[in-house]
C-alpha cells in the first residue's frame, strides 16, 4: 500500500491551577484519539492535578522552570511521532484536537490552530480595541517578512494550541527557558523550510482565572527574543 504512515500521537496538557477549566474541558476531551495522554503541571495548589488523576490522565510535575521549560518537559516525556499541546483554560471546543492527525499524516511539521484570519474567531473581535490580538498579528507579520521564505504565513504566532513532530522540536532547539517557545517554533521552522500547517478556531473569553502571561511583561520578552533571532546563525 503506497501513502504516508500512520502517525502516532500524544496529547499533552498544560496546567498550572486550572481546575475549573479542567472540570470545563477534560470530560469532553476526545482523548481516545490518541495513543498517549499525559499533562505537565507546573505546581497547581488549587486541586488542578488531583483532578486530572481521578480522570485517569498521567500527571508530570514540570521539572524545568518557565513556559519554554514546559514545552521542554512536554517533548522529554513524549514516546510518539508527535505532540499536541492543549491548554484546559475552558475557551477553545475540545473536540478540535482531532484535526492535527490527519494533517500531521499529510506530512506537515508544525501545526497551529489558529485565531486569527479566515474562519477563525479572537476573544478580542466584539471589542473596539484589540491590543493582544493586534500584536499577536503584528509578531506574525515581522516574523514572516524576516524569515519565510516559502509555505503560507502564520499569523497566530502566539497560540499555544498547536501541534509539532517530536524530532522537528529536537531540530528547533528551542530555548530552555523563557516565554517565547511559541514563537521560536514558528521563526525557526521558517528558517528552517519546515511545513507549517494553520487551520482557523474560535476562541471565546476565559471563562476562569486570568491569564499567567501579562501582557507587558511578556510583550517586551517577545520582542527582545526577535531581536536577539536576527543575530542567530542559519
Amino acid at each position: 500500500m503506497g501513502g504516508r504512515p500512520n502517525v502516532r500521537l500524544t496529547l499533552c496538557l498544560l496546567t498550572w491551577n486550572e481546575l475549573d477549566g479542567c472540570r470545563q474541558d477534560v470530560p469532553t476531551l476526545p482523548l481516545d484519539g490518541f495513543d498517549e495522554v499525559f499533562a505537565i503541571d507546573n505546581g497547581s495548589t488549587d486541586g488542578t492535578r488531583e483532578y486530572l488523576s481521578e480522570r485517569g490522565i498521567t500527571v508530570y510535575p514540570q521539572t524545568r522552570p518557565t513556559y519554554n521549560g514546559a514545552y521542554h518537559c512536554a517533548f522529554e516525556r513524549c514516546t510518539t511521532d508527535a505532540l499536541v499541546l492543549f491548554h484546559p483554560k475552558g475557551t477553545i471546543d475540545p473536540a478540535e484536537v482531532l484535526r492535527f492527525r490527519p494533517l500531521f499524516e499529510q506530512g506537515a511539521d508544525l501545526i497551529v490552530a489558529s485565531r486569527i484570519g479566515r474562519g477563525a474567531r479572537n476573544e478580542e473581535d466584539d471589542r473596539l480595541l484589540r491590543p493582544r490580538k493586534w500584536f499577536v498579528r503584528a509578531l506574525g507579520l515581522t516574523a514572516s517578512i524576516l524569515w519565510r521564505r516559502e509555505g503560507p504565513l502564520a499569523w497566530d504566532v502566539l497560540h499555544g494550541f498547536r501541534g509539532m513532530r517530536k524530532a522537528t522540536f529536537v531540530a528547533l532547539d528551542a530555548r530552555p527557558a523563557g516565554v517565547s517557545v511559541d514563537l521560536e517554533m514558528i521563526v525557526r521552522s521558517y528558517r528552517q523550510r519546515r511545513r507549517i500547517v494553520t487551520f482557523p478556531i474560535h476562541e471565546r473569553p476565559r471563562p476562569h482565572g486570568t491569564t499567567h502571561f501579562k501582557a507587558w511583561p511578556t510583550g517586551k520578552r517577545l520582542l527582545a527574543y526577535l531581536w536577539s533571532e536576527l543575530s542567530r546563525r542559519t
